[in-house]
């Protein structure tokens, strides 16, 4: 779940960036939940940042705020989370493989055909068709002046809803 910090928006602000004191962040993790980390925060570089932006809030449809110094600034809520961590060298059943060291975002969904359907209908374009792998049922989502994301209906256990 992914909370929203009033302490934050209020905060003072330098160089156009805001900034919050680490104890009124404390002060509100300890009266909303006892974890030490309280979400994952992900990151899109893109070259054509407001285009990506409006993907994700017109045809993803996420919810999102807005910084007080620039409301095309936004911040997007995307849901539940969970985190893989594979190796850059592996063998398994009898083949190599071998990665750079890298990040990846994938978006989960419970059925992968009626998600790109409505995702379609909003616009939303893929490459290739959807694929059956090891994990799930897979394709490749084009975002606007970004890196594909892969979307997914996962097979292998969750475990974001732990």
């Amino acid at each position: 779940m992914i909370k929203i910090f009033p302490e934050i928006s209020q905060s003072r602000k330098h160089s156009g960036l805001s900034f919050f004191s680490f104890g009124a962040l404390q002060q509100q993790r300890q009266q909303t939940d006892d974890d030490m980390i309280t979400s994952i925060h992900t990151l899109i570089y893109s070259d054509d940042a407001n285009a990506t932006r409006a993907f994700l809030r017109d045809v993803l449809g996420w919810k999102y705020v807005a910084e007080d110094f620039d409301n095309d600034w936004l911040i997007f809520k995307s849901g539940p989370s969970e985190m893989g961590v594979h190796p850059t060298h592996s063998d398994w059943e009898g083949q190599t493989y071998d990665y750079p060291r890298h990040r990846s975002i994938a978006l989960m969904c419970d059925d992968i055909d009626a998600t790109v359907g409505e995702l379609r209908a909003k616009g939303a374009q893929f490459r290739g068709p959807i694929e059956q792998l090891e994990y799930g049922r897979v394709i490749m989502m084009i975002v606007p002046g970004a890196d594909d994301i892969q979307l997914y209906q996962p097979t292998h256990k969750l475990a974001y809803n732990l």
